[in-house]
């Protein structure tokens, strides 16, 4: 009886063993933002993949981790900039204004990239920055439309200094899905070195 008492414990453990091995699996990455984002992939309520992709889904591909990608920019703010309607991957526009410019260097190559507000941000989205950009890297091991960053007009110090990080690069949903609309990168952000850093190509 005692025998068969250890052994029910012993299988127990083993099951709660394999169940955190489970969670771990399902929210699999290296750093907040990778761990954040494939807990978003494989919840179906928020997922941008379609049902027949997210039962075959297993994570995201991320470039490795690199410091140098995580760089400190100088912010720049531009005025009387007027609003222009911004292409989509669809036949709906949307209507941005530019905010300013982000100069930074990286591997002593000095670059710039435009900052993006929407005209008509959702409730909740006042302060967010649009920041989309191209690199070498596009079509080969990242989207060809280009990745995103997030930023808000908070993360700009008062001297205007800013922390860029590109290993937080993500690609818009329509990368996924061809059912959403997600703005064009406009061509003026294409930096002419390779972004090895953040969300690669999905591979369907």
């Amino acid at each position: 009886m005692k025998q068969h008492k250890l052994l029910l414990i012993l299988l127990f453990f083993i099951f709660l063993n394999s169940c955190s091995s489970q969670d771990k699996k399902q929210v699999a990455g290296r750093t907040a933002f990778q761990i954040k984002m494939n807990r978003k992939f494989k919840d179906a309520s928020t997922t941008p993949l379609t049902k027949r992709a997210l039962k075959k889904f297993k994570g995201l591909d991320f470039f490795p981790v690199d410091e140098k990608f995580k760089v400190i920019g100088k912010f720049i703010k531009t005025s009387n900039e007027p609003a222009k309607s911004l292409p989509t991957t669809t036949d709906r526009v949307v209507v941005y204004r530019k905010y300013g410019e982000l100069h930074f260097t990286i591997d002593n190559n000095p670059l710039k990239l435009n900052v993006y507000k929407d005209e008509f941000p959702l409730k909740g989205f006042e302060q967010h920055l649009f920041l989309p950009f191209l690199d070498k890297t596009n079509g080969t091991y990242s989207y060809s439309g280009g990745r995103f960053l997030d930023i808000q007009t908070s993360d700009i110090a008062n001297d205007g200094s800013i922390t860029i990080n590109f290993n937080n690069a993500y690609n818009p949903y329509c990368a996924y899905n061809t059912n959403y609309s997600c703005p064009i990168t406009p061509r003026e952000n294409y930096l002419d070195i390779e972004i090895k850093a953040g969300v690669m190509i999905y591979k369907k």
